[in-house]
């Protein structure tokens, strides 16, 4: 699949934030720790759903799906909690991982293959393994296949290394369900966990401390059945507010949460961009030249790492040397080479920093997305661009933006979908 994009066009209206993508998935994950219907609302179509979908089905859940963007999970039946998980959907996306945790706090022993996903660079798995392990988890590792094992897990106090949102995630879920009090220390803190640990409590989780470094999880025997709302997506906001700033555009973004995106917000304006910023709402003002940034992404609450590659093409349109500080992943620079091609002043540096000089035109090229993240940086890139450029592999980019071509087009973007 590929997007054909004619740059150069402002964007007018307003856009609407859909529910989280980093949200929802560990939620429906946190569905098969209950045997009982769980109806999530607020569900983005997007692929990466659909495929927590599937998975969801091939442990022997009922999925009925909406038009209106909620999703039930229905009763399991019993004694349908698997020991093996199908390998082909495991791989498929990274988030498949997010089960592991509901299913050792249901089951003593799990077969899973090594999860897939964005290729951003080296992303181990050894916070996940030990905080498991701590918990008495065995873990063995075959031919690429882990087997998890263990005689009940433990509730101990838990000390990440490093805030590893997904790490987290898996031991609030197995710890939900551990007899005795858990205590995660240097856990990450971001909006989507926050969510994810809401969702838990209206299932009969005992969880405090939801938003700080330090959670304390109380083991209960069972947890029911509940109704949750996803929070509206971070990431997706400050897409749509980068992307009217790099076009010049007066466009509106609704159904955010603007207390999630504070310190970007802040780096903006430190650059001269001005905001009406309402309840849930942002109205981008006509700014004059943008000036030179320093982003560095940091666990929330700075600057997501998920961000970066927009912030890289908005410098490109800023006045004078702007550094790009990836603190987290050694990958995510891919698109950089691409933004060369299309005329941007920018060089890697190392693995972890770019430098990128503006103000540049950009020329309409053909380009790839190497990553989700990165293919909606390709989208903003060509927007700005003069003449035409296509993007190919522009699959990954549905992986986490609903329908995204229909919605810029309504904006007024010249952009169009090709098999």
């Amino acid at each position: 699949m590929r997007f054909v994009i004619t740059g150069g066009k402002k964007l007018r209206g307003s856009i609407a934030v859909g529910g989280a993508k980093n949200a929802v998935l560990p939620i429906l994950a946190a569905t098969l720790l209950t045997d009982e219907q769980c109806v999530i609302e607020n569900v983005p179509r997007i692929r990466d759903v659909d495929m927590m979908l599937e998975l969801l089905i091939s442990t022997g859940r009922t999925v009925m799906r909406d038009d209106d963007h909620t999703v039930t999970i229905g009763r399991a039946r019993k004694g349908s909690v698997p020991h093996t998980l199908d390998a082909k959907l495991v791989k498929s996306f990274r988030a498949s991982f997010l089960v592991l945790g509901p299913l050792l706090a249901r089951n003593q022993k799990i077969r899973i293959t090594e999860p897939g996903g964005c290729s951003i660079g080296n992303r181990p798995l050894d916070d996940h393994f030990h905080g498991l392990k701590r918990m008495g988890v065995n873990i063995v590792r075959s031919k690429g296949v882990y087997t998890f094992s263990h005689r009940g897990l433990e509730a101990k106090t838990i000390i990440l290394i490093v805030p590893s949102v997904t790490a987290t995630e898996n031991i609030i879920m197995a710890a939900s369900l551990t007899k005795g009090i858990t205590v995660l220390k240097n856990a990450a803190c971001e909006p989507h966990i926050q969510d994810l640990c809401f969702f838990l409590q209206s299932m009969g989780a005992r969880i405090d401390g939801i938003g700080t470094a330090t959670l304390t999880i109380t083991g209960v025997q069972k947890l029911h059945g509940a109704t949750h709302m996803v929070s509206p997506d971070p990431i997706e906001a400050l897409s749509f507010i980068i992307m009217g700033l790099a076009t010049k555009s007066r466009i509106t973004v609704t159904g955010i949460r603007p207390d999630h995106l504070e310190v970007p917000l802040e780096i903006l304006w430190a650059a001269g961009v001005r905001f009406d910023i309402g309840a849930n709402t942002i109205t981008l003002k006509t700014s004059g030249l943008l000036q030179e940034m320093t982003v560095q992404t940091r666990p929330y609450p700075g600057t997501p790492t998920d961000i970066q590659a927009l912030f890289g093409v908005l410098a490109t349109q800023a006045q004078g040397t702007s550094l790009i500080h990836e603190t987290m992943y050694d990958g995510r620079f891919a698109y950089i080479s691409e933004l060369a091609r299309m005329g941007a002043n920018a060089v890697v540096c190392d693995p972890h920093r770019a430098l990128i000089t503006g103000p540049t035109p950009l020329y309409g090229q053909e380009i790839r997305s190497s990553d989700l993240r990165a293919g909606m940086a390709m989208i903003v890139a060509a927007l700005i661009a003069r003449g035409e450029t296509i993007i190919h592999d522009a699959h990954t980019i549905e992986r986490g933006y609903e329908h995204i071509v229909e919605r810029l087009g309504a904006l007024g973007a010249d952009i169009r979908r090709e098999e």
